[in-house]
């Protein structure tokens, strides 16, 4: 009869031991299965390159040709600009140049036939007074030296012929003048001021062509900031475009991670915006972010700080990519 309870109660036990063995071996698979850490996720964002269009003069925004989200060419005209300044400041040196070339036009061709006419009749009529002058002089003279008339007279006959000659000489001179023209200097002074009024009026259109904005680039227009008819100052931002063709994206990894991304190298990753489509990425950049993004670690679990570096990765095939998107790499 002991025997008896003895062999049941090994049976027992035994059954226990299964029993519990099972159990254990039950909650280890569980926790394999339902327990076992998620799959490290790292997510980044869709970029693009953005230019500024500006303007180099102020003005007022006459006219959009485009809208928010439109595709444009390189050279298309954006918007219109009005700048009633710029143009009054063309009709000043516009009014500057005619002025200038209608000097150097008169340098250039001297006197008009008129005006040396003029200076010839001058300077014959100062030759008869010089010859008149001459010849009271002699008779004068000849009187004194025979002592008819005092020598008053003789100085007074004398100046009047000296008089006469200077008068001849500057008529001649004039003469003279009036048929080479102006001087070299002169004429070289002219031209030159010439130039500098045609110069201000280039640079005055120059401004004004900054009135009319075109596209540096193929693109799509992704923001315009000033509303039409508000004032915008010289080299203040009037819309961005985005160069759709020059796409990347970017990723923030800790340094454990540095290897599987360094430059050159490639990996995978998904699009949830585009059914989680897959990517094909190239890394082209890499850069420490700075101690300021850097992961702290704590003293009791033996870890060292780790730095944040910021990745760019250029996707191979970027047909549907948006800037703004994200893209997951699961590790």
């Amino acid at each position: 009869m002991g025997a008896k309870k003895n062999n049941s109660a090994n049976a027992n036990m035994l059954v226990a031991f299964v029993v519990l063995v099972v159990i254990v071996l039950g909650i280890t698979v569980i926790g394999f299965f339902f327990m076992k850490p998620e799959p490290e996720v790292i997510q980044g964002e869709v970029e693009v390159n953005e230019l500024r269009v500006s303007g180099k003069v102020p003005g007022r925004v006459a006219k959009f040709l485009v809208t928010e989200g439109q595709m444009v060419k390189q050279g298309d005209t954006l918007v219109l600009l009005d700048s009633p300044e710029v143009e009054a400041k063309l009709l000043q040196a516009k009014a500057a140049e005619r002025a200038a070339s209608a000097l150097s036009e008169k340098a250039a061709n001297g006197a008009r036939e008129e005006q040396i006419k003029s200076a010839y009749e001058m300077w014959q009529k100062a030759l008869a007074g010089l010859e008149v002058a001459k010849k009271s002089y002699d008779r004068v003279l000849n009187l004194f030296e025979k002592e008819v008339v005092p020598a008053q007279k003789k100085d007074e006959a004398e100046a009047n012929y000296k008089a006469m000659l200077a008068t001849e000489q500057a008529a001649k001179l004039q003469y003279e003048l009036a048929k080479k023209g102006a001087a070299e200097e002169d004429k070289s002074a002219a031209k030159a001021q010439l130039s500098r009024a045609r110069g201000a009026v280039a640079e005055v259109r120059s401004y004004l062509s900054e009135t009319v904005l075109l596209s540096p680039i193929d693109g799509e227009v992704s923001e315009i900031f000033p509303q039409r008819g508000e004032l915008v100052g010289s080299g203040a931002p009037i819309m961005n475009i985005a160069d759709v063709a020059d796409v990347w994206v970017t990723f923030n990894i800790r340094e454990k991670d540095y290897q599987k991304f360094a430059k050159g190298s490639e990996f995978k990753a998904f699009v949830p915006a585009l059914g989680n489509k897959e990517l094909t990425l190239k890394v082209s950049f890499v850069k420490d972010m700075g101690a300021f993004a850097a992961w702290k670690a704590t003293k009791v679990s033996g870890e060292f700080d780790s730095k944040t570096f910021e990745i760019r990765a250029v996707p191979v095939d970027a047909e549907g990519l948006v800037p703004g998107m994200s893209v997951i790499v699961k590790e």
